[in-house]
């Protein structure tokens, strides 16, 4: 790269300011130094190239106020990017959220920063274990969680998110289904059958962030804080969201937070959420968990800004199953 463009100069700190006012108490001002000449850099090549960024809620503060222009979970960065008008995405966040972009808008090119950011999700489930579930129970309908492969979604009659499971289980019984399979996570399963009278069939999959978390956490939180308010994504084990006050999907609670203004709160969920969360929202207090998703944390500026100038690495998906995967998709879209 080259050192010229990366310096912390007047300009760059003119451009950065209002950022680095939201992030000031995430960041000391001898990091943002460092950080404020690649958001420089990338928000003016994004211009340069037609590109837009789409950043998940996991994402690191520097990288979700810094350089993205859509925000979200992976529902909203997957109905937003079937909406852009950008010659160019740039996914921020994990390998199976970009194929989704790609599958979505397939005239559009789809890069990664870090092709190995991946899911233990995605990787815990495949095209034929999908084809094998539909020949042990013929009929029921595969409900697949978009933290999957294309492959995967290909072989599946509908994608869910964590924020629309249980509306699109709610939507097959009324369509006359009396049990669906959900995969790849268990926990989501196990969470959404507790809401339903429609039968829940579940594979073995597990979140590496989620599944850690235990209902000793929690009690052990509330110890310590008092009255901390405890929001549980639905990854999480099924004895920790009956420990927590509210469970729901990373934008469920980011809109809970925003509504209901707790004067302290934790969130079982992925560690940057909290951060993220936290710069929006300064008469919350925050109290700290911090499970990590190590292929979150693969994505970084310098990498962001390297694809963009680059334009690689690019994110392909063969035709044919991305034309089968969108009908899974497109069913999510449609029912939620």
């Amino acid at each position: 790269m080259h050192a010229q463009k990366l310096e912390y100069t007047g300009e760059v700190a003119k451009a950065t300011a209002s950022i680095y006012e939201k992030l000031s108490r995430q960041y000391k001002e001898s990091h943002w130094q460092s950080l404020a000449p690649y958001i420089h850099e990338i928000n003016r090549l994004k211009k340069e190239k037609n590109a837009t960024i789409l950043a998940h809620n996991y994402m690191t503060p520097d990288i979700f106020y810094g350089v993205a222009d859509i925000t979200g979970d992976s529902l909203r960065l997957a109905q937003e990017a079937a909406k852009t008008s950008a010659n160019i995405i740039v996914q921020c966040g994990v390998h199976f959220m970009a194929e989704t972009s790609k599958i979505l808008c397939p005239e559009k090119k789809v890069l990664m920063p870090d092709l190995k950011a991946g899911c233990s999700l995605a990787d815990s489930i495949t095209a034929e274990d999908i084809r094998q579930l539909k020949k042990q129970h013929p009929g029921i309908p595969v409900i697949t969680y978009v933290n999957t492969s294309a492959e995967v979604k290909a072989e599946s009659d509908v994608c869910c998110t964590s924020s629309n499971a249980l509306k699109i289980v709610e939507a097959l019984g009324r369509e006359g289904h009396d049990t669906v399979i959900m995969t790849p996570d268990k926990f989501l399963a196990m969470n959404v059958a507790a809401q339903t009278k429609i039968k829940v069939l579940f594979w073995e999959g597990t979140c590496v962030v989620h599944e850690r978390f235990t209902a000793k956490d929690v009690k052990d939180i509330r110890k310590a804080n008092g009255d901390v308010v405890v929001l549980a994504h639905p990854e999480c084990p099924p004895e920790v969201i009956a420990e927590s006050d509210y469970s729901g999907s990373t934008a469920q609670m980011d809109d809970y937070i925003k509504k209901h203004q707790p004067p302290k709160a934790v969130l079982m969920t992925e560690c940057s959420m909290s951060d993220n969360i936290a710069a929006a929202n300064p008469g919350v207090e925050m109290i700290g968990t911090c499970q990590m998703c190590p292929y979150m944390k693969m994505i970084t500026l310098p990498k962001i800004l390297q694809t963009l100038r680059d334009e690689t690495p690019e994110v392909l998906v063969d035709p044919a199953i991305s034309k089968r995967a969108k009908k899974a998709i497109d069913r999510m879209l449609e029912l939620s």
